[in-house]
């Protein structure tokens, strides 16, 4: 894997989040090309390399020079490309011993793309273009009976309502395409799967093919936009500082191990610097290591527009001010620590609190944070008009600042001018703590871990801790909830 399928994952994972949060039945699927022309190629390079592959594992530890090499054969050697077509027609017919040939290469494959899903928490089905390959052939008889089907120069072409470009079905040589198992994906996960909303992220380079394959559909009679929404979220290019795209300095493609290995190293790096080695255990410390550095990769993509490019730096990203993880992992783990710290308290006191007591806001910046808390709500409707997941980010950068002009203002302990006790604002308490929960929502929604302890940078470190209609806030926690109503003035 390389950094280009970096936003895929990232956006992906945490759409599904959202939408599993939100109650849907989510099918988190994986659709790999793992079938087609460039397995052709690969299989070749492979007999070629190893040709007692079938009875020696071939010691292929890097697949992406392994595919570099074959792509580059495949692009200048003529035979060699006519072999891997070939190749490609015995692989759709199951031949076994090509067959064989394509499994052994994909179980290389997915051995290193599961550890980068494990380091980044992503979970998946995965169910690629082979999974559809008997599928296609109903695909092609649906068409043919509804006489969608054109024949051109021997291949069997589509041409979908809104595009110039026709889908090309079944090829010359009787082969399958791209087209063709993109059709069946979306028969199948409509027809035979009954779902009511599809969600295809990929870049913005296939944006048209996706309004052909959904016109497609429409046109078979196996989508009914009435009933079933589709959706392409086309994403940008991730760019180098350099605003070009991101590659290393030799010009390759950066792969995604590498930039996860390097994220670690950095956010370790920035952690030592600050003497955090010296305040957390080894432990603490790795998992905050791990916390910033793949939060910080995960946030960065996201709280951009996904249909935007975005440049890629870890300098920006490891930044502990402004709108990034650091900041705002650093500012969650203060606020938990502001009841436990200053007060006391428990979770089920509070509880007790707002069960016996009216939630009443009467300080200015008490309200204002309420009401950024009672807008929770309305973002999360707001993503689910179009998928356009950084509002999440503003909105928790927005409640972070909100709630440390909050903080700054407003005491949650104090001690009495006149009878020097300690005075407990539980109230404030409350709203301490109901940012607490909405903030972990929010980066549980986008797939980012939170961590008890982090003193990355400063600030918090204070020992202080009018709307017409009644609004009401119900935060769940661990089965439980938290609700206060911000009253009339």
């Amino acid at each position: 894997m390389h950094v280009g399928h970096l936003r895929s994952t990232i956006i992906g994972d945490s759409a599904c989040r959202l939408l599993e949060w939100l109650g849907h039945d989510v099918v988190r699927l994986n659709h790999i090309g793992d079938w087609g022309t460039q397995f052709g190629m690969l299989i070749a390079h492979l007999e070629d390399m190893f040709p007692n592959y079938h009875t020696v594992s071939p010691p292929i530890s890097d697949l992406q020079s392994f595919y570099k090499a074959a792509k580059k054969r495949f692009d200048e050697e003529e035979e060699f490309k006519k072999r891997a077509y070939q190749l490609v027609v015995r692989l759709q017919n199951f031949d076994p011993p090509i067959y064989n040939a394509w499994k052994l290469i994909c179980d290389v494959s997915r051995k290193e793309f599961q550890e980068i899903y494990q380091r980044l928490n992503v979970r998946l089905i995965e169910r690629g273009e082979s999974f559809y390959q008997n599928l296609m052939i109903n695909v092609v008889k649906d068409l043919k009976a509804l006489d969608l089907l054109k024949e051109e120069d021997g291949r069997m072409i589509m041409f979908a309502k809104g595009s110039d470009v026709p889908l090309t079905v079944v090829k010359s040589d009787g082969g399958y395409t791209y087209d063709t198992s993109d059709l069946a994906a979306i028969r199948h996960r409509i027809v035979e799967e009954r779902a009511d909303w599809l969600i295809y992220v990929t870049d913005n380079g296939q944006s048209l093919h996706f309004q052909t394959i959904f016109s497609a559909a429409q046109a078979a009679g196996w989508l009914d936009p009435l009933n079933v929404r589709v959706q392409h979220i086309g994403f940008g290019v991730v760019l180098g500082e350099d605003r070009k795209k991101f590659k290393t300095r030799s010009g390759a493609t950066v792969r995604l191990v590498d930039l996860l290995d390097e994220g670690l190293r950095r956010a370790r790096d920035t952690l030592v610097e600050k003497g955090r080695h010296e305040e957390l255990t080894e432990e603490e410390l790795t998992l905050t290591q791990r916390a910033v550095a793949y939060g910080c990769v995960k946030y960065a993509d996201i709280s951009h527009n996904w249909n935007h490019d975005y440049v890629f730096s870890f300098d920006r990203m490891l930044d502990d001010k402004g709108n990034t993880a650091v900041y705002l992992l650093y500012a969650l783990t203060r606020i938990r620590s502001i009841r436990r710290k200053a007060a006391g308290l428990s979770l089920g006191e509070l509880q007790q609190y707002i069960s016996a007591n009216t939630l009443q806001l009467d300080n200015k910046h008490e309200r204002k944070l309420g009401r950024c808390l009672l807008g929770f709500s309305d973002v999360v409707k707001r993503v689910l008009v179009d998928m356009h997941l950084h509002y999440l980010c503003d909105f928790l950068y927005q409640l972070s600042t909100t709630f440390s002009e909050f903080y700054d203002n407003c005491y949650c302990i104090e001690r009495s001018a006149e009878s020097g006790d300690t005075v407990v604002h539980r109230h404030r308490l409350v709203l301490c703590e109901a940012t607490a929960i909405v903030m972990q929502q929010v980066f549980d929604i986008l797939g980012i871990n939170t961590v008890s302890k982090m003193y990355l940078v400063s600030g918090l470190n204070n020992p202080k801790s009018t709307f017409r209609s009644q609004h009401y806030l119900n935060v769940f926690r661990d089965g439980t909830f938290l609700c206060f109503r911000i009253k009339s003035r």
